[in-house]
């Protein structure tokens, strides 16, 4: 989850970098007294890399975000299915440990006699 403060004309710019990000806007509330809203999105690990950067120069430095743990939640989709997020996010970890690039068959773990 990731918690931002900003002012209420930087939210556009968060809606969008959110969004470039594949991040789930949960919540937005003005803080009472101040011109400063406060959005709550949950943002995907992977994506929240750099995730700060982009949001600064979407917000001009306006936006204040604090990035925490807060679920697990299953990737949707098929890993077997070619183009898909779940195959690519496969392949790509198969790259990064050094596997062969095409996920295995079934075959290949039945014992043959």
């Amino acid at each position: 989850m990731v918690e931002i403060q900003c002012p209420d004309d930087a939210v556009g710019g968060i809606y969008g970098c959110l969004a470039q990000r594949r991040g789930i806007v949960i919540g937005e509330e003005p803080i009472a007294g101040t011109p400063l809203v406060m959005i709550k999105a949950y943002l995907p690990v992977a994506e929240s890399f750099g995730f700060t950067q982009a949001l600064r120069a979407a917000t001009s430095g306006r936006a204040f975000p604090q990035c925490v743990f807060d679920h697990w939640e299953e990737l949707g989709g098929d890993p077997l299915e070619a183009n898909s997020l779940a195959n690519g996010v496969a392949l790509g970890i198969r790259k990064r440990k050094g596997l062969k690039p095409e996920i295995p068959g079934l075959d290949n773990f039945i014992d043959k006699l």
